[in-house]
């Protein structure tokens, strides 16, 4: 049975518009299926993104606590080092005064004329140093014990030696200082100083080094803006999803009534020109809907691609992160070593410090030593010229007795002259013989055993000088007792 001739021209055009809605159709479900496997792998992208970044800001909030404890050693490192730098300056201060005080009191000594009496023929040692001087039997003079005071007082030859001496070149207190022994004790002390110095230079870096090594872990560590919002690129999906989901509910929709039509007019079904515009209208639609579904499927992609950026950025820092809790650990055993490094030079330090101690006790003693011996020489002089005092006062008592011994003595002889002229001739020879005896005759000696006591000349104005320094000093002393 043949067809009318409007359906004929009706049909192949039906079939064309169902086919290309079936097309539209196909290829917005893959758009729509695609865009769904992209919105589900986000879903699973964007909690992967949110772990790794937890894990990150996890490990890089146990970094900052560690660097903290780090910062906290470098400060402890730098504040031992400063309190042992405070130790040394405090002895460099006592030692500074200590050197100068004996510097001071050797320039003293050094000042001190020592008359030539006092040493020449000297059978004792100095403070340090021995002066070897002659005895008895190599030259030193030796005063015969039957010589007379008065010939004692007008022939001493440290008299003589005083008097005629060049002060130029005579010696002075310094010059019995053994200054070698002396000298040993300050390059021991600055021998220890200078080790001192060595031993606390080689931890001087470590703070710097921690604070360098702690400031290029913490730059390594990723910032907390670089992980792009989660929720915005999900919610950005939303929209777009919808907006294909509605698209391709339309497509179905138009599909659905293309076939209906197509089986309609398989079935006699004639349509009508208006029907046939509509139709050929919601067709020609298709390609901007496709259209839509493709850029809305590439908006949706391009999120995809961001939270799949964003994943491979989360892994990247996280894979730098184990780098980074290498070098933390690096830093630990640096820090372990730097510790027991510090507390051994510190120890060491502190054994320096107290054989340094020592030592400056050994300086202090010299130079009380000095002050002693600076003092006691002041106080020989004075003492010496006491006992000349008491030397001239007994040889001119001495030599006053000797004097009227001798001229009792002649009165006696001349007494007994004139009595032994007037009676002796009237006297037998043999009756009292010890008439005719003189006098005896009497002369006053030292102590069998004792040698004449010979002093050094001591000038008056060494003498005065003497006598004023020791009295300024005991009052200097006798203000600070009362103080």
């Amino acid at each position: 049975m043949a067809s009318p001739p409007g359906q004929q021209t009706e049909q192949p055009h039906l079939v064309s518009l169902v086919l290309r809605s079936k097309k539209a159709l196909k290829h917005g479900q893959q758009l729509c299926s695609k865009a769904n496997s992209l919105s589900n792998a986000s879903a699973q992208c964007s909690v992967d993104v949110l772990t790794l970044d937890a894990k990150v800001k996890w490990i890089t909030e146990a970094v900052l606590e560690q660097l903290k404890l780090a910062a906290n050693v470098a400060k402890s490192i730098e504040h031992k080092r400063a309190q042992l730098d405070k130790q040394v300056k405090a002895w460099d201060i006592v030692r500074s005064q200590r050197t100068e005080a004996l510097d001071n009191i050797l320039e003293s000594l050094g000042a001190q004329l020592v008359p030539p009496g006092f040493h020449q023929s000297s059978s004792g040692s100095s403070l340090f140093g021995s002066q070897h001087s002659l005895d008895g039997k190599n030259g030193n003079t030796v005063f015969n014990a039957q010589q007379s005071p008065s010939a004692t007082v007008r022939d001493n030859p440290f008299d003589r030696h005083g008097k005629s001496a060049d002060r130029s070149k005579w010696k002075t207190l310094r010059d019995f200082v053994d200054e070698i022994a002396v000298e040993n004790v300050l390059d021991k002390l600055e021998s220890d100083r200078t080790r001192l110095d060595d031993t606390m230079t080689s931890t001087y870096d470590y703070p710097e080094t921690l604070s360098a090594a702690i400031s290029s872990i913490r730059e390594s560590l990723p910032s907390s803006s670089n992980v792009p919002s989660i929720e915005d690129i999900l919610n950005a999906q939303q929209q777009p999803s919808e907006l294909m989901a509605r698209h391709l509910s339309s497509l179905t929709s138009h599909y659905e009534q293309m076939a209906d039509a197509l089986k309609e007019s398989e079935a006699g079904e004639i349509f009508g020109e208006e029907d046939l515009q509509d139709m050929n209208r919601d067709t020609e639609e298709l390609p901007s809907i496709m259209a839509e579904l493709e850029e809305q499927a590439l908006s949706i992609e391009d999120t995809h691609q961001q939270l799949v950026a964003a994943k491979t950025a989360a892994q990247e820092r996280l894979s730098a992160q184990s780098i980074t809790l290498d070098n933390l650990d690096e830093l630990g055993e640096i820090m372990s070593d730097m510790l027991q490094k510090q507390q051994d030079v510190e120890n060491e330090c502190q054994e320096l410090l107290d054989g340094l101690q020592e030592r400056l006790l050994i300086v202090g003693d010299l130079h009380h030593r000095f002050i002693q011996y600076q003092t006691s020489f002041k106080k020989l002089l004075v003492e010496i010229g006491r006992r000349r005092q008491y030397k001239e006062a007994v040889e001119k008592f001495i030599e006053g007795i000797f004097l009227e011994l001798r001229a009792m003595t002649e009165e006696e002889r001349q007494v007994r002259e004139n009595f032994n002229a007037e009676h002796g001739r009237h006297i037998p020879e043999d009756i009292c013989l010890c008439i005719e005896n003189p006098p005896t005759r009497w002369e006053v000696v030292p102590r069998e055993g004792d040698v004449r006591e010979n002093l050094p000349e001591v000038e008056s104005d060494l003498l005065e000088q003497a006598k004023e320094k020791l009295t300024v000093a005991d009052v200097s002393s006798a203000g600070t007792e009362s103080v």
